[in-house]
């Protein structure tokens, strides 16, 4: 029957479940090491990876927002705890005195590229080295269907 819901199979909603729930596992496992390892949550990292980036290490905030997928209050209050660490400054955007830009600053430079090996040393451990080339091949494809579908 047309325009009737399906709903997905008990063996469907076993694979949902383990997609979230090993998806959160890996998640906080990653998070944990960056915090341990470079004194940076995964926004910090983020923040300062698109920061980076950026052509002169800065960005227009509504422009970081979409970069980051974060609605931009959260993003406000993020950068207010990034700044009064140092890591990053806020600017009126020269071309417009509505908008701002956020500027890297060399503290940030300096966490940033801390962080970044011990980061993707923890990424190969935890999730390149958990799969067969195959599997990891399949998990990018899997990634690209799901984002082609959602947009």
């Amino acid at each position: 029957m047309p325009g009737k819901r399906r709903l997905p199979t008990r063996e469907q909603l076993r694979t949902w479940r383990d997609f979230l729930e090993t998806t959160e596992v890996l998640r906080s496992a990653l998070a944990a090491r960056l915090q341990s390892d470079a004194g940076l949550s995964t926004g910090d990292y983020a923040v300062l990876l698109a920061l980076s980036e950026a052509p002169q290490g800065r960005i227009r905030s509504s422009e970081l927002a979409a970069t980051i997928s974060w609605e931009r209050s959260r993003l406000s209050h993020h950068l207010g705890r990034m700044e009064r660490r140092g890591l990053i400054r806020r600017e009126k955007a020269a071309a417009d005195s509505r908008g701002a830009e956020i500027v890297l600053e060399s503290a940030g430079t300096v966490a940033f590229r801390a962080a970044t090996v011990p980061h993707l040393q923890a990424v190969r451990e935890l999730f390149v080295d958990a799969l067969t080339p195959e599997q990891l091949a399949a998990a990018g494809d899997i990634a690209a269907a799901l984002r082609a579908h959602l947009r």
